[in-house]
């Protein structure tokens, strides 16, 4: 492989590895919320309010009843 070749390839690769670094779940930002507000992890309140906050991430992030996903078209 010439080097050109190979400098696209390596960027390509700290490319794609740096987006999944950027991906989080909806645990951890629940959790993020709660102690962001000031909540101390284990207590009562950060329970209910990491309850809560993952409950309303879920539904942020799940489909319409009824809907089905589509194919993509790529």
């Amino acid at each position: 492989m010439n080097s050109s070749k190979m400098r696209l390839s390596l960027i390509s690769i700290i490319l794609a590895a740096g987006s999944l670094v950027g991906c989080g779940s909806i645990e951890q930002a629940a959790q993020d919320d709660c102690t962001s507000i000031g909540w101390e992890i284990g207590s009562k309140g950060y329970q209910d309010c990491y309850k809560a906050r993952l409950y309303e991430r879920k539904l942020d992030y799940s489909l319409p009843p009824g809907d089905k996903p589509s194919p993509s078209l790529l």
